[in-house]
């Protein structure tokens, strides 16, 4: 499916409505140049699952863990791999005890890079694209 959504308003909308979609133990890989969508996809994603706090991409810190109350999804793990030189970089700062886990949502921008560590999993993949006029596009699979 694909939508397009003009401004980040409508992106974070998109992101609330996914997330009525999502069962623990999902690994959401967000794919798309710079500035197409990811983050503000999800902190609708966040803001659905009832987070309430600023979200912000973890490009330099890789992984943010946002606490979910009242939900069977205790949970949600923002990874950004953007600056990773290797998945042992990730392995190291504990993230592989997250991928999977039956309580857990991990939404992992960049994950072309750490693609052994998704192998087995329960993935879906949303792709982020800029359009000819200035919105973007969003595909799910």
């Amino acid at each position: 499916m694909k939508i397009i959504v003009k401004n980040e308003k409508e992106t974070i909308s998109e992101g609330i409505k996914f997330s009525s979609l999502l069962t623990g133990g999902m690994i959401l890989c967000l794919h798309g140049e710079l500035g197409s969508g990811k983050t503000t996809f999800t902190k609708g994603l966040a803001k659905g699952l009832g987070i309430n706090i600023e979200i912000k991409s973890p490009t330099f810190t890789l992984m943010n863990i946002y606490k979910i109350s009242n939900k069977k999804i205790k949970t949600l793990i923002h990874i950004d791999t953007y600056r990773l030189k290797n998945e042992h970089e990730l392995i190291e700062i504990g993230a592989e005890d997250y991928l999977g886990n039956p309580d857990t949502i991990t939404i992992i921008e960049w994950p072309e890079k750490i693609k052994t560590l998704l192998i087995k999993k329960n993935v879906a993949d949303i792709y982020f694209s800029h359009t000819a006029n200035g919105f973007r596009e969003i595909t799910f699979n």
